[in-house]
């Protein structure tokens, strides 16, 4: 599994540059190989940390983003944000460096590298507290799943999209698209659709959900939503 995950991990990261920096028309994009950098040590970090200490989540992670018993909504939805996140680094290679259609002072390329890494720092807190984080919207009954509720999970319902809000907004800004903070924000009114089918799901399937919903009554943002 640990084998497929690095396999995986490199195509990603092969696409990615792809769709960077065929757009931009060069390879001389500083923020780009920060970014793939970044991305490809935390990645490995993750896969190790799971093979080792949690190899039955490894191999849900490892499942395709379209499954059986998946609900539809789930799947469209699904759809929806692989396609738009792989347009988000054609839309930010395009802005960044071929067009220039924004100016993203070079300081905040450091805050940006920050925030994705927040980003996955969290997504490790989550993954290392909930066994059962599935790719996709469903219950694990063959796992006997139960309600997480330690953790982040004590602050919010759904904290991995909490951290993905600093991904979204770190990436355009490490590489240097103001506008594709904009599209971000698509990408986040996805999540939050996510979010709705997810709760959808859990409170009518999963034993304790309510309850749980009941304790800890936000979402993403304590005090907000």
């Amino acid at each position: 599994m640990l084998a497929k995950w690095l396999v995986q991990t490199i195509i990603c990261l092969g696409l990615i540059a792809f769709l960077l920096f065929v757009p931009a028309g060069t390879v001389n994009w500083t923020g780009a190989w920060i970014f793939l950098v970044e991305t490809a040590i935390i990645s490995v970090f993750l896969g190790l940390w799971l093979a080792r200490y949690d190899p039955q989540l490894l191999k849900e992670r490892l499942r395709p983003p379209v499954q059986k018993g998946q609900p539809t909504a789930d799947k469209i939805v699904t759809g929806l944000l692989i396609v738009l996140y792989l347009g988000w680094f054609v839309f930010m290679g395009l802005d960044a460096v071929r067009f220039k259609w924004s100016a993203v002072p070079t300081w905040l390329a450091a805050p940006g590298a920050l925030g994705i890494l927040l980003a996955c720092y969290i997504a490790y807190l989550v993954l290392r507290e909930n066994s059962f984080a599935a790719p996709v919207v469903k219950v694990q009954k063959e796992r006997a799943q139960t309600v997480v509720t330690t953790g982040p999970y004590h602050y919010v319902r759904h904290p991995l999209y909490a951290g993905m809000i600093f991904y979204l907004l770190g990436a355009p800004l490490l590489l240097g698209s103001f506008w594709g903070l904009l599209w971000g924000l698509g990408l986040f009114l996805l999540f939050a659709i996510r979010i709705l089918v997810e709760e959808r799901t859990l409170k009518t399937e999963l034993q304790g959900y309510l309850e749980y919903m009941a304790r800890v009554r936000y979402r993403l943002i304590p005090w907000v939503w």
